[in-house]
Protein backbone atom coordinates (compact mmCIF):
# COMPACT_ATOMS: atom_id res chain seq x y z
CA UNK A 1 0.00 0.00 0.00
CA UNK A 2 1.04 3.59 -0.65
CA UNK A 3 -0.09 7.09 0.33
CA UNK A 4 0.29 9.03 -2.92
CA UNK A 5 2.88 11.35 -1.37
CA UNK A 6 5.82 11.11 -3.77
CA UNK A 7 9.08 10.72 -1.83
CA UNK A 8 11.43 11.50 -4.68
CA UNK A 9 12.04 11.43 -8.40
CA UNK A 10 14.37 8.93 -10.06
CA UNK A 11 15.86 8.81 -13.55
CA UNK A 12 15.60 5.87 -15.94
CA UNK A 13 19.17 4.87 -16.80
CA UNK A 14 18.72 1.53 -18.58
CA UNK A 15 16.04 -0.47 -20.40
CA UNK A 16 16.36 -4.10 -21.50
CA UNK A 17 13.70 -5.21 -23.96
CA UNK A 18 12.57 -8.76 -24.63
CA UNK A 19 9.44 -10.19 -26.22
CA UNK A 20 6.43 -8.82 -24.28
CA UNK A 21 8.76 -7.84 -21.46
CA UNK A 22 11.01 -5.03 -20.25
CA UNK A 23 13.42 -4.66 -17.37
CA UNK A 24 14.18 -1.09 -16.54
CA UNK A 25 16.60 0.47 -14.07
CA UNK A 26 16.04 3.67 -12.11
CA UNK A 27 18.68 5.76 -10.39
CA UNK A 28 17.20 6.47 -6.95
CA UNK A 29 17.80 9.60 -4.87
CA UNK A 30 19.88 8.62 -1.83
CA UNK A 31 17.27 9.69 0.73
CA UNK A 32 14.82 7.02 -0.50
CA UNK A 33 17.34 4.19 -0.02
CA UNK A 34 16.90 4.15 3.80
CA UNK A 35 15.80 1.72 5.12
CA UNK A 36 17.80 -0.45 2.72
CA UNK A 37 15.98 -1.54 -0.43
CA UNK A 38 16.10 -5.29 -1.01
CA UNK A 39 15.05 -7.61 -3.82
CA UNK A 40 11.34 -8.42 -3.61
CA UNK A 41 10.31 -5.16 -1.98
CA UNK A 42 7.46 -3.15 -3.49
CA UNK A 43 8.01 0.39 -4.75
CA UNK A 44 5.52 2.69 -6.45
CA UNK A 45 6.85 3.77 -9.86
CA UNK A 46 4.58 6.44 -11.35
CA UNK A 47 1.86 4.96 -9.17
CA UNK A 48 2.40 1.38 -10.32
CA UNK A 49 3.38 -1.15 -7.65
CA UNK A 50 6.52 -2.92 -8.90
CA UNK A 51 8.77 -5.49 -7.23
CA UNK A 52 12.49 -4.85 -6.97
CA UNK A 53 14.41 -7.44 -9.02
CA UNK A 54 17.98 -6.12 -8.81
CA UNK A 55 19.90 -3.71 -6.58
CA UNK A 56 23.32 -2.21 -7.34
CA UNK A 57 23.99 0.69 -4.97
CA UNK A 58 21.34 3.29 -5.89
CA UNK A 59 20.48 1.64 -9.22
CA UNK A 60 17.24 -0.29 -8.74
CA UNK A 61 15.75 -2.56 -11.42
CA UNK A 62 12.14 -3.64 -11.99
CA UNK A 63 10.47 -6.10 -14.38
CA UNK A 64 7.60 -4.96 -16.59
CA UNK A 65 5.48 -7.84 -17.88
CA UNK A 66 3.07 -7.64 -20.81
CA UNK A 67 0.01 -6.83 -18.68
CA UNK A 68 1.84 -3.94 -17.01
CA UNK A 69 2.96 -2.61 -20.39
CA UNK A 70 -0.62 -2.80 -21.71
CA UNK A 71 -2.28 -1.00 -18.79
CA UNK A 72 0.32 1.64 -17.85
CA UNK A 73 2.42 4.32 -19.53
CA UNK A 74 5.55 2.17 -19.18
CA UNK A 75 5.14 0.88 -22.72
CA UNK A 76 6.54 4.25 -23.84
CA UNK A 77 9.17 4.70 -21.10
CA UNK A 78 12.48 6.16 -22.30
CA UNK A 79 16.01 6.43 -20.91
CA UNK A 80 16.37 9.76 -19.12
CA UNK A 81 12.69 9.90 -18.16
CA UNK A 82 11.86 10.97 -14.61
CA UNK A 83 9.81 8.60 -12.44
CA UNK A 84 7.78 9.40 -9.32
CA UNK A 85 8.87 7.08 -6.49
CA UNK A 86 7.32 6.05 -3.18
CA UNK A 87 8.33 3.26 -0.80
CA UNK A 88 5.51 1.09 0.57
CA UNK A 89 3.80 2.41 3.66
CA UNK A 90 4.97 1.27 7.12
CA UNK A 91 2.38 0.41 9.77
CA UNK A 92 1.77 3.47 11.95
CA UNK A 93 3.07 5.90 9.31
CA UNK A 94 1.04 9.04 8.61
CA UNK A 95 -1.14 8.81 5.49
CA UNK A 96 -0.71 12.29 4.06
CA UNK A 97 -2.58 11.57 0.82
CA UNK A 98 -5.02 8.67 0.48
CA UNK A 99 -4.51 4.91 0.55
CA UNK A 100 -3.42 3.61 -2.85
CA UNK A 101 -2.82 0.02 -3.95
CA UNK A 102 -0.50 0.70 -6.86
CA UNK A 103 -2.91 -1.09 -9.23
CA UNK A 104 -3.32 1.11 -12.29
CA UNK A 105 -6.86 1.20 -13.68
CA UNK A 106 -6.10 2.97 -16.96
CA UNK A 107 -3.99 5.72 -18.47
CA UNK A 108 -5.14 9.21 -19.37
CA UNK A 109 -3.94 11.55 -22.08
CA UNK A 110 -3.11 15.15 -21.21
CA UNK A 111 -5.47 17.24 -23.34
CA UNK A 112 -4.52 20.68 -22.06
CA UNK A 113 -2.19 22.34 -19.54
CA UNK A 114 -3.01 25.72 -18.02
CA UNK A 115 -0.14 27.39 -16.17
CA UNK A 116 -0.21 30.48 -14.00
CA UNK A 117 2.43 31.97 -11.72
CA UNK A 118 1.96 29.57 -8.80
CA UNK A 119 -0.46 26.97 -10.13
CA UNK A 120 -0.90 24.41 -12.84
CA UNK A 121 -4.12 22.86 -14.10
CA UNK A 122 -4.35 19.80 -16.35
CA UNK A 123 -7.23 18.46 -18.40
CA UNK A 124 -7.12 14.66 -18.71
CA UNK A 125 -9.01 12.19 -20.93
CA UNK A 126 -8.97 8.57 -19.67
CA UNK A 127 -8.23 5.82 -22.20
CA UNK A 128 -11.06 3.80 -20.65
CA UNK A 129 -13.95 6.25 -20.90
CA UNK A 130 -16.04 3.97 -18.68
CA UNK A 131 -13.72 4.91 -15.81
CA UNK A 132 -15.30 8.39 -15.77
CA UNK A 133 -18.14 7.05 -13.60
CA UNK A 134 -15.57 6.70 -10.79
CA UNK A 135 -14.23 10.25 -11.21
CA UNK A 136 -16.17 12.58 -8.92
CA UNK A 137 -15.51 16.26 -8.28
CA UNK A 138 -13.52 16.74 -5.02
CA UNK A 139 -12.96 12.96 -4.89
CA UNK A 140 -9.57 11.24 -4.62
CA UNK A 141 -7.56 10.06 -7.62
CA UNK A 142 -4.01 8.86 -8.20
CA UNK A 143 -2.13 10.40 -11.15
CA UNK A 144 1.34 8.93 -11.79
CA UNK A 145 1.44 8.01 -8.11
CA UNK A 146 0.41 11.46 -6.85
CA UNK A 147 -2.59 11.66 -4.53
CA UNK A 148 -4.77 14.43 -5.94
CA UNK A 149 -8.24 15.88 -5.54
CA UNK A 150 -10.38 15.84 -8.68
CA UNK A 151 -11.35 19.26 -10.03
CA UNK A 152 -14.13 19.96 -12.51
CA UNK A 153 -15.56 16.85 -14.18
CA UNK A 154 -16.84 16.99 -17.76
CA UNK A 155 -18.42 14.27 -19.92
CA UNK A 156 -15.22 12.54 -21.06
CA UNK A 157 -12.52 14.58 -19.32
CA UNK A 158 -11.64 15.98 -15.92
CA UNK A 159 -9.32 18.57 -14.40
CA UNK A 160 -6.66 18.22 -11.73
CA UNK A 161 -5.21 21.21 -9.89
CA UNK A 162 -1.56 21.22 -8.84
CA UNK A 163 -0.01 23.26 -6.05
CA UNK A 164 3.62 24.50 -6.18
CA UNK A 165 4.78 21.79 -3.73
CA UNK A 166 3.52 19.03 -6.04
CA UNK A 167 4.99 20.72 -9.10
CA UNK A 168 8.42 21.02 -7.43
CA UNK A 169 8.67 17.53 -5.97
CA UNK A 170 7.26 15.31 -8.73
CA UNK A 171 7.73 14.73 -12.46
CA UNK A 172 4.44 16.45 -13.29
CA UNK A 173 6.11 19.70 -14.39
CA UNK A 174 7.85 17.81 -17.22
CA UNK A 175 4.62 16.51 -18.71
CA UNK A 176 3.44 17.80 -22.08
CA UNK A 177 0.15 17.80 -23.97
CA UNK A 178 -0.47 14.33 -25.50
CA UNK A 179 1.65 12.61 -22.81
CA UNK A 180 0.01 9.75 -20.91
CA UNK A 181 -0.25 9.45 -17.14
CA UNK A 182 -1.16 6.44 -15.00
CA UNK A 183 -4.54 6.61 -13.28
CA UNK A 184 -5.55 4.77 -10.11
CA UNK A 185 -9.21 5.12 -9.21
CA UNK A 186 -10.03 5.51 -5.51
CA UNK A 187 -11.01 2.00 -4.39
CA UNK A 188 -13.72 3.23 -2.01
CA UNK A 189 -15.39 5.26 -4.75
CA UNK A 190 -15.20 2.29 -7.11
CA UNK A 191 -16.76 -0.03 -4.52
CA UNK A 192 -19.64 2.37 -3.82
CA UNK A 193 -20.38 2.97 -7.52
CA UNK A 194 -20.20 -0.73 -8.44
CA UNK A 195 -22.32 -1.80 -5.46
CA UNK A 196 -24.93 0.85 -6.25
CA UNK A 197 -25.09 -0.26 -9.90
CA UNK A 198 -25.51 -3.93 -8.93
CA UNK A 199 -28.23 -3.06 -6.42
CA UNK A 200 -30.17 -0.99 -8.96
CA UNK A 201 -29.90 -3.72 -11.61
CA UNK A 202 -31.06 -6.35 -9.12
CA UNK A 203 -34.01 -4.18 -8.06
CA UNK A 204 -34.99 -3.55 -11.69
CA UNK A 205 -34.73 -7.26 -12.52
CA UNK A 206 -36.88 -8.23 -9.52
CA UNK A 207 -39.44 -5.57 -10.42
CA UNK A 208 -39.75 -6.92 -13.97
CA UNK A 209 -40.21 -10.46 -12.63
CA UNK A 210 -43.01 -9.27 -10.36
CA UNK A 211 -44.75 -7.55 -13.28
CA UNK A 212 -44.54 -10.74 -15.34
Amino acid sequence: MFTGIVQGVGKVIAIKKKYCFKQYTVEFPNHILTPKIQIGMSVSNNGCCLSVTKVINNEISFDLIQKTLEVTNFKDVQIGELINLERSIIFGQEVGGHLMSGHIFTTAKIVNILRSRNNMKMLLRPKKIESMKYVLETGFIGIDGISLTVGEVLEKTFYINLIPETIRNTNISNKKIEDSVNVEIDSYTQSIVDTTERTIKSFQSNSLNLIK
